[in-house]
C-alpha cells in the first residue's frame, strides 16, 4: 500500500503567523503550504468516494524536494546535468518553463539507487523552494540561499551562509527549506551569533541575525503564540523560538538529538509538538504568556515521525509515524493532549500527508495518493491511485483543486473529483 502527504483544510487559527498569508488560498507557496502548517482552506468534494486521475507527469530527476505551486507554475529542486537545479514547470501541462542551476553536484547522501522502489535512500536535493511576489527562493544543499525571478529563472540575489555568516554544514548536508512571511525569508545554519537569519524578501538585505546553535534537517515553523509572531527552529539543542520581526529569542526548551532531526515542529495554539527518529521519540510542550515552557508529555522511542511531519486538526495529529518502516509505516490518528494512538492504518511507509478542508491527502513512499477523512472515528479512505514511479519521501502540494506530488524520478499533477 502506497502513501502520500495529506492536504489539510485550515481555519486560520492561533497557530498561524499573523500576516503570514502571502498568496491566495489556492496557491501552495512553500514547504507545507502557505502557512507552513500542512493545511489549506479549500475543499475536496465527495463524502463517500473520490476519483483520482493523473493530468500529467514530468521527469524530476533525483531528490526528495516537494513542489511549491503559484502563479501557474509548479517549482521544485532536481538534478539537471549533474547539478542541483531549480525546475519550473507549467502547472497545467507539466511542460518545462525554465531551469536555474545552483551549481553543486554533491547533494548530501549517496545511499543507494534513488530511482528504484527499494528500501534504501538515495542522493539528491531535499529542500523545497518558496514562491512570493514573483520571486522564488531556494536554499540548496550547501547553505546557499538563492532568489530568482519566477517568470524567467534569472538570479536576483543570493547569500552563501557558509562564506558570509560563518556557517557550517551538517551530516548529509542541508535539507531544510526557506520559510517566508509577508516581509522576510528565514533560514538557519550560520555560525556563532548568527545561526538564525532573516532577509528582506525583495532586496535580500539582512534584517537580523542571532543565535549560536547547530541546525538540523528540520524546516523552521511559523507561528503566532500570545499575539507574537514567531519562527520556531528545531535545532540540535531542542526548540528555540525567535521573534519574527526582531530576531529576539522568546523561549527555548531542551529536546533530545540523535543522528538527524528532520520533521518540523507543529504548533496548536500555545502548544508545540515535535518528534524525531533514531530512538528519540515525541513530546508536547505548552508555552506560557511569560515564555515559560512546560512539558505536557514525552514518549521516548515512540511516535517517531522521522521526516514525515504530521498535521494537527481538531485536537488530533494525523501523519506517518514509526522509524524506517519502508513500505509499512502507518498513517496514525493521535490524541494531541495525551499522545494516545486513536487509530492506525499500516502500509504507507515514510511518505507524507497534508490537510485540505476536512480531508487528508496522503502520499505513500511507493507513489500512491490516498484521500482520507480527517476524523478520529476510524480510518476512512475515499479514494486511492498509484500515480508515480520512484521513491516518494516528499510532501504533497495542493493548488486550485489539484494535487502535485513527486518522486525521485517523476512529478505529477493529480485531479480529484
Amino acid at each position: 500500500m502506497k502513501q502520500r502527504p495529506i492536504a489539510f483544510a485550515a481555519l486560520l487559527s492561533g497557530s498561524l503567523l499573523a500576516g503570514q498569508l502571502t498568496a491566495p488560498a489556492a496557491d501552495w507557496t512553500q514547504y507545507r503550504g502557505p502557512n507552513g502548517d500542512g493545511k489549506l482552506a479549500e475543499t475536496i468534494p465527495g463524502q463517500s468516494q473520490v476519483e483520482l486521475n493523473v493530468q500529467w507527469t514530468a521527469d524530476t530527476a533525483l531528490g526528495f524536494s516537494s513542489f511549491a505551486v503559484a502563479d501557474g507554475k509548479a517549482i521544485t529542486i532536481v538534478v539537471d546535468g549533474g547539478k542541483e537545479s531549480l525546475a519550473a514547470l507549467d502547472a497545467e501541462t507539466g511542460n518545462s518553463l525554465w531551469n536555474y542551476t545552483m551549481g553543486s553536484n554533491d547533494y548530501g547522501h549517496d545511499g543507494g539507487n534513488a530511482g528504484t522502489r527499494d528500501n534504501r535512500g538515495g542522493d539528491g536535493p531535499r529542500s523545497t523552494p518558496a514562491i512570493s511576489g514573483g520571486l522564488v527562493y531556494a536554499y540548496d544543499s550547501h547553505l546557499v540561499l538563492h532568489c530568482v525571478d519566477a517568470a524567467s529563472g534569472e538570479l536576483k540575489w543570493k547569500h552563501d551562509v557558509v562564506a558570509e555568516f560563518g556557517g557550517k554544514n551538517i551530516q548529509w548536508k542541508n535539507a531544510s527549506s526557506p520559510v517566508i512571511d509577508e516581509e522576510r525569508v528565514y533560514v538557519g545554519g550560520g555560525g556563532a551569533g548568527q545561526a538564525f537569519l532573516a532577509f528582506d524578501k525583495t532586496s535580500g538585505e539582512l534584517n537580523w541575525k542571532t543565535g549560536d546553535e547547530t541546525i538540523t534537517h528540520a524546516t523552521p515553523a511559523l507561528a503566532q503564540i500570545d499575539n507574537q509572531s514567531q519562527v520556531i527552529y528545531f535545532v540540535q539543542s531542542g526548540l528555540v523560538s525567535i521573534e519574527a520581526s526582531t530576531g529576539k529569542e522568546l523561549w527555548r526548551t531542551v529536546f533530545p538529538f540523535s543522528v538527524s532531526t528532520a520533521a518540523s515542529p507543529i504548533v496548536n495554539g500555545n502548544q508545540v509538538y515535535c518528534s524525531a527518529g533514531y530512538g528519540v521519540g515525541a513530546g508536547l510542550f505548552e508555552i506560557g504568556s511569560d515564555h515559560s515552557v512546560k512539558e505536557v508529555w514525552f514518549k521516548s522511542n515512540e511516535l517517531m515521525n522521522h521526516w514525515s511531519t504530521p498535521i494537527v486538526h481538531d485536537g488530533h495529529l494525523y501523519g506517518i509515524f514509526e522509524f524506517k518502516k519502508y513500505g509499512r509505516a502507518p498513517l496514525n490518528c493521535v490524541n494531541l493532549q495525551t499522545g494516545e494512538i486513536i487509530w492506525s492504518e499500516p502500509g504507507f511507509g515514510p511518505g507524507n500527508c497534508i490537510l485540505v478542508g476536512d480531508k487528508l491527502v496522503v502520499l505513500s513512499d511507493a507513489g500512491e495518493v490516498a484521500i482520507v477523512n480527517a476524523t478520529p472515528e476510524g480510518y476512512q479512505e475515499l479514494g486511492r491511485k498509484d500515480v508515480l514511479e520512484g521513491k516518494c519521501w516528499s510532501t504533497p502540494a495542493f493548488s486550485d483543486g489539484k494535487i502535485y506530488v513527486r518522486s525521485t524520478t517523476q512529478g505529477a499533477c493529480v485531479t480529484v473529483k
